[in-house]
């Protein structure tokens, strides 16, 4: 009779077991996705003084566009949740796009050496970012499928485990450059 309740029982344990470390492997790879794409986001807010710097000395009439830029790099630090870092974060890259387009009209900047440089340092940062992205909102989509899904969810919801929100585009011209 013992044995009847002891197999049951241990194989309660260790379902138990095996559902808690998938769900803490899922959200530990959400937060490392994250720390990725901060790390990226950093990298392109460290290019855009460099960027003004080296458009600035050829393009004086693209003030606003510079300031721009420079007043968004100071928002997306001082956003608030992930949605409103999504919208800064879109707009400054439109922002360097804009940026990049303008230089078409200054064959000095384009010729200058230290500017291809950096123009494929910002393009190296972009597409870090969007692989960054991609990983970051593929974490997200598994953790919260595990969550909301039986068997698992009845574990995850005593353990206050909550869906995490995607990495959005809030430009609809960056989900036009964005592979489907």
């Amino acid at each position: 009779m013992s044995i009847l309740i002891t197999i049951p029982l241990v194989a309660f344990v260790v379902w138990g077991i095996v559902l808690y470390n998938r769900l803490v492997r899922d959200r530990n790879r959400v937060r490392a996705a994250w720390s990725d794409i901060d790390v990226q986001l950093q990298r392109r807010h460290d290019l855009i003084p460099k960027l003004v710097a080296a458009v600035s000395q050829y393009a004086r009439f693209e003030r606003s566009t510079l300031e721009r830029l420079t007043a968004l790099r100071s928002a997306s630090r001082a956003a608030s949740g992930l949605e409103e870092l999504g919208e800064v974060e879109s707009a400054i890259g439109s922002g360097m796009r804009h940026l990049l387009l303008i230089v078409e009209d200054y064959p000095q900047l384009k010729a200058d050496a230290s500017f291809r440089d950096l123009q494929r340092d910002i393009t190296d940062v972009e597409d870090q970012i969007q692989f960054a992205r991609r990983y970051y909102n593929g974490a997200v989509r598994n953790l919260n499928t595990r969550i909301e899904s039986f068997p698992d969810l009845l574990l995850a919801r005593p353990l206050n485990y909550c869906s995490e929100d995607y990495f959005e585009l809030s430009d609809p011209t960056e989900r036009e450059d964005t592979p489907k």
